[in-house]
């Protein structure tokens, strides 16, 4: 009979041999970029913005540094999240602020706004905690309360995502995400396969059973809700992942890293489709969106820009970069349910519209 040792050292063997037949059956489908793909198609290249985008509204009221902002299913009204300890909610279009809540704690990460009904909010940072809060349909005469505490993270809160009126998604720097039911607070599911921190998730704009986490560890891993494991770990970053989003039809994502590149990730192949990133940016990304159509992947970067990139072109340039688009890091961006407004939030304490 073998021994254990003999026995553990066959089953590694086997291992990287299944792992070479999977690079090797990745390595068969990637027989062309995305470049040579749409060349063949006769796509227009797209060089710069639509004549008609430029800057529309500066929504000025924080304090502090604006830490991360969400657009409301209305593609109209959102929340931002600041150091100054406050969560604005603005109408966009107006520039008014409809509502303005004081945090318990000022040192907050992430917010998140509700889709299906736009009657809540929640919030996370430092405290461990995310706060859900039910906004005040009467305006701003009273400020609201937390209606729900959710607590069982070890680590601080780095992003939330409502999965629907019932249900929040949350990641941590304890390497792990929850899934939590609103109504009664209680911890649902853990996901806990990442080995470092959780910077970012995104629910599948198709399948609410879905959602996408990007880490520390530099992978980006696909979760299925109802087993609690996940179905795809994608690799190719070599430093964080600090930001993940959904493309619009939900069978790809993109990734936002500090190795100063932003990648997409294809669900099908199992594979990294495209790569986007110059010899000349050398700063991480902070935040990444796509445009409604996915044709532009957005991305906001440390060094006070935010660029538009091709999700069809090389990646090694990008289509365009919005003029001036603050004075300080870019934290968040995001593009609303429509697709005619994108909003950027930076540590210069404004958000910006562009349409």
């Amino acid at each position: 009979m073998a021994s254990m040792t003999e026995r553990i050292e066959a089953a590694r063997v086997e291992v990287d041999n299944l792992k070479a037949e999977i690079d090797a059956i990745r390595g068969k489908k990637q027989d062309k970029t995305m470049a040579e793909v749409s060349g063949a198609k006769s796509l227009k290249t797209i060089r710069k913005p639509p004549s008609h985008t430029k800057l529309r509204r500066t929504l000025k009221g924080h304090f502090g540094k604006v830490y991360a902002m969400h657009w409301a299913g209305d593609s109209q009204t959102l929340v931002s999240a600041s150091q100054d300890g406050k969560l604005i909610i603005w109408n966009g279009y107006t520039t008014n602020k409809l509502q303005a809540i004081p945090l318990r704690s000022s040192w907050v990460m992430t917010c998140a706004f509700e889709q299906t009904n736009g009657q809540l909010v929640a919030c996370g940072g430092l405290d461990n905690l995310c706060s859900i809060y039910h906004l005040n349909p009467q305006g701003p005469q009273s400020a609201p309360r937390a209606t729900r505490e959710l607590s069982a993270h070890d680590g601080y809160l780095s992003c939330c995502r409502f999965v629907d009126e019932g249900h929040i998604a949350t990641s941590s720097g304890d390497s792990t995400c929850i899934l939590w039911d609103v109504h009664t607070g209680e911890a649902i599911k853990t996901f806990a396969e990442h080995t470092g921190d959780v910077m970012s998730l995104a629910i599948s704009p198709t399948n609410q059973d879905i959602f996408v986490s990007g880490s520390v560890d530099a992978t980006a891993k696909i979760w299925d809700i109802r087993t609690g494991r996940s179905v795809q770990t994608h690799v190719g970053h070599e430093s964080d992942i600090n930001s993940v989003s959904f493309f619009p039809e939900g069978n790809a994502f993109g990734t936002g890293s500090d190795d100063s590149t932003c990648r997409m990730f294809d669900l099908r192949c199992y594979s990294e489709v495209n790569k986007f990133g110059h010899d000349k940016i050398l700063c991480g990304i902070t935040s990444v969106a796509f445009s409604k159509s996915g044709r532009l992947l957005f991305a906001g970067y440390d060094d006070f820009n935010a660029y538009a990139w091709d999700t069809l072109g090389s990646g090694n340039m990008h289509c365009f970069q919005l003029p001036q688009a603050h004075d300080n890091r870019v934290s968040c961006l995001g593009v609303n349910d429509k697709g005619d407004a994108l909003c950027t939030g930076s540590w210069d304490a404004l958000l910006k519209i562009w349409a």
